[in-house]
């Protein structure tokens, strides 16, 4: 706005205007009424969609829909001597929008406001201003005033949007920057704007563009005080010209996204010659995933994937002729791909392994001990139970466990279905999840949301549920606490604030592995459409789906996402970027876009790499955004031996945690392997990925037991119900267990 408007309330009460602009010079914006305000109890209430797909905005569940979280008491339009005038304004405006009934008419408000709203100049309606998350474009500019006093100025290409951004900048305009940050986007929510056709996306604009003044506020008053709030992650900036790096962490990642051209060829020759097919996890060396990706092009036999996807891949590539099949991730990885084909009837197709040594994974060690097997023999005396394991643990633990407690497995993208489905088949079933106890947890906090529902957004999650029996599966859950993934285990306090101070207006992406403070965040940010949590597949998805609906806006747009998982991803994100970015169809396109993929590391493995020490390291300027250097992360890859960075030392190509140069999934081992196939000489019998010769308790096969329970849950992804074989495992449980 100009500087000579001050904003103000308006003297009396009206229906159709609560805020107007004072263009009195001799206005003083210090002299403001006297407000006396208490907090009160606000109902919860949360929403997301099927297999957390999406979260809707809270919804007030008081009778009174005009309740709000504030409330004001003994307010005077007449100047006094305090200036707490922000939350009685924003009360004022809640209980405008909620007194209107008909969303035509709430839209009429919006379009008056939006013509009281000065329009920005051309010089402030750049790249560095735009507020990320909203359909329409918006342009925020903020600055810190001689008083210590937050002054915003806002614009939009859309009508209604600028209805949103004048309210915005009337409440906030004028204010103190601690006040700004201490408003909740849920206060927001409450504002019931409900246009139809576009209700989620209007509230993603009211809570996107706050959450854009917060983080800017809180930068000036920093840079203020001479002050740095954090320094920044290391990003990898992903343009259709090309990848830029910030930080050699970020270097190290890009350095493999254009591989060798030889060692490409000398891999495609030798997996054509001898038939050979690959099967990869997401979180690969970047070296072989860059080799891998560049390599599909010429061999289509080559797959990179999340653990569930591996065995199936393996399946297809067997059923096109491929004779052998090299498996690039952790040993269950492996003998999940052997004991699936072998269940599919190619028992003659060879599995490999990238090491002659073992290939651990912490999390399928935690389900692999005595304590886990007490969990569920403790389970078993309580049925009607299900065990609900994660893919990502051993064909021996699911067997040894199958045996026990009737067993399902499960993915992070599909858990909360499997157990509203099973509780939906077997009311009063005991359901036991292991071995992640940070999914577990995150799992249990998902239902008691749910629990503060209506029923009829829970039967949008699932059809056979309502609040009555979400409430009642609640104390029938149970989820094994002693069990973590030592990535996922990074995204601790530190990161954590990090983020929420740094990155808050970024796009989140969670795994739904990590601890309860990066999944608070995490959902907080996808309540606003800006955040993803579930399985690495989702978080791909996610990126991709932002991605495309920036180049069908065809406008400038830099979109920054917080890699929420084992850093690996960025291979196949980079990859999916880029296709879209320099696919014909948006080639020609005028819209500069650009995509930052940003690794959260702790201060325990960053490097002091100053551009003093490292004249190479410069700033990188897109448009109008300066990205300024990033310090390195120390340990060569980024990991320290204390930890930090998200980066999994078993599937990498030397183990940093012991420091001992494994090999294991490394492109050496990879061209080993199939140079040497077929194994005439025996020289590889410690790569072949093991079937199991040993039995159960029960004296039944290792593989065929352990395999029952992911069948199960092929049928369940199927048919979206559990197999009857299953439920009549869990109903007619014997004395000794089954």
């Amino acid at each position: 706005m100009d500087s000579s408007a001050t904003i103000t309330m308006k003297a009396a009460a009206s229906s159709t205007s609560l805020f107007f602009i004072s263009k009195n010079p001799n206005f003083n914006s210090k002299t403001v009424p006297i407000l006396n305000i208490h907090k009160t109890h606000k109902p919860k209430s949360f929403s997301f969609f099927k297999s957390l797909k999406s979260i809707q905005s809270p919804k007030p569940t008081s009778q009174n829909p005009n309740q709000s979280s504030f409330s004001c008491s003994a307010a005077t339009l007449f100047p006094a001597e305090t200036t707490d005038l922000l939350p009685c304004k924003l009360q004022r405006l809640i209980t405008e929008f909620q007194s209107i009934p008909e969303p035509v008419d709430r839209v009429k408000r919006l379009l008056h406001y939006s013509a009281l709203l000065p329009p920005l100049p051309e010089s402030s309606r750049v790249d560095s201003n735009r507020v990320m998350g909203c359909t329409a474009q918006v342009w925020l500019e903020a600055t810190l005033d001689e008083d210590s006093k937050m002054r915003f100025r806002a614009d939009s290409d859309s009508e209604i949007t600028k209805g949103f951004c004048y309210c915005l900048v009337s409440l906030f305009d004028g204010v103190s920057a601690e006040e700004v940050v201490k408003v909740k986007t849920e206060d927001l929510a409450a504002l019931n704007v409900g246009l139809v056709g576009g209700e989620r996306s209007r509230v993603n604009t009211w809570q996107n563009v706050l959450i854009s003044m917060q983080k800017r506020s809180k930068v000036l008053v920093a840079e203020r005080q001479g002050n740095k709030l954090f320094e920044p992650f290391p990003s990898l900036v992903v343009t259709k010209d090309g990848i830029q790096a910030q930080g050699s962490y970020a270097e190290a990642q890009a350095r493999y996204l254009f591989p060798d051209e030889s060692k490409v060829e000398e891999l495609v020759n030798v997996l054509k010659e001898k038939k050979i097919g690959i099967s990869a996890h997401f979180y690969m060396d970047p070296e072989v995933q860059g080799v891998l990706t560049a390599a599909q092009k010429h061999w289509p036999h080559i797959y990179i994937s999340d653990s569930l996807v591996m065995a199936d891949k393996a399946v297809k590539m067997a059923e096109a002729g491929c004779e052998f099949i090299t498996v690039l991730g952790v040993d269950f990885m492996s003998e999940n791909v052997r004991a699936i084909l072998d269940q599919a009837g190619f028992q003659d197709v060879g599995v490999y392994r990238m090491s002659d040594e073992r290939i651990g994974c912490s999390l399928a060690d935690a389900a692999a001990t005595p304590a886990y097997m007490n969990y569920l023999e403790a389970a078993s005396t309580c049925p009607p139970s299900l065990h609900v394991v994660y893919i990502n643990t051993s064909l021996e633990t699911k067997a040894f466990a199958h045996e026990i407690v009737p067993t399902i497995t499960c993915t992070s993208s599909n858990v909360v279905q499997t157990i509203l489905q099973a509780f939906a088949q077997i009311p009063d079933l005991n359901l036991y999840y292991g071995p992640d106890s940070y999914m577990g947890a995150n799992i249990a906090e998902l239902f008691k949301q749910m629990s503060m529902m209506s029923d009829e957004e829970i039967a949008e999650i699932h059809p056979k549920h309502n609040r009555d029996s979400i409430r009642s599966l609640l104390p029938h859950l149970h989820y094994y606490q002693d069990g973590t993934c030592i990535v996922h285990d990074l995204f601790g306090h530190e990161v954590v604030e990090k983020i929420n101070e740094m990155y808050c207006d970024a796009f989140l992406t969670a795994h739904l592995e990590v601890p309860g403070e990066m999944f608070s965040l995490a959902m907080e940010a996808k309540r606003r459409g800006m955040g993803v949590v579930g399985s690495t597949q989702n978080i791909l998805d996610f990126i991709k789906q932002r991605v495309q609906e920036a180049l069908n806006r065809d406008v400038n747009e830099h979109l920054q996402f917080v890699l929420g998982t084992e850093t690996g991803m960025v291979t196949s994100i980079v990859a999916a970027v880029r296709n879209l970015l320099g696919s014909t169809e948006y080639a020609s396109g005028k819209a500069k876009i650009s995509v930052e993929i940003v690794f959260p590391v702790s201060s325990d493995s960053m490097t002091r790499t100053s551009t003093s020490s490292s004249p190479t390291l410069k700033s990188v300027q897109l448009g109008d955004v300066v990205l300024p250097v990033i310090p390195g992360v120390a340990s060569g890859e980024g990991c320290s031996i204390h930890g930090g960075c998200a980066s999994c030392p078993y599937m990498k190509a030397s183990d940093l945690v012991f420091t001992v140069s494994l090999q294991m999934n490394s492109l050496t081992s990879l061209l080993k392997v199939s140079h040497n196939l077929p194994d005439k000489k025996n020289t590889l019998k410690a790569f072949e990925a093991d079937r199991f010769k040993s039995q159960t308790r029960q004296g039944k096969s290792i593989a065929d037991v352990g395999c029952e329970p992911i069948l199960h849950m092929r049928h369940f992804q199927a048919n979206r119900e559990l197999p009857e074989m299953l439920i009549n495992q869990v109903l007619h449980v014997s004395s000794n267990g089954r």
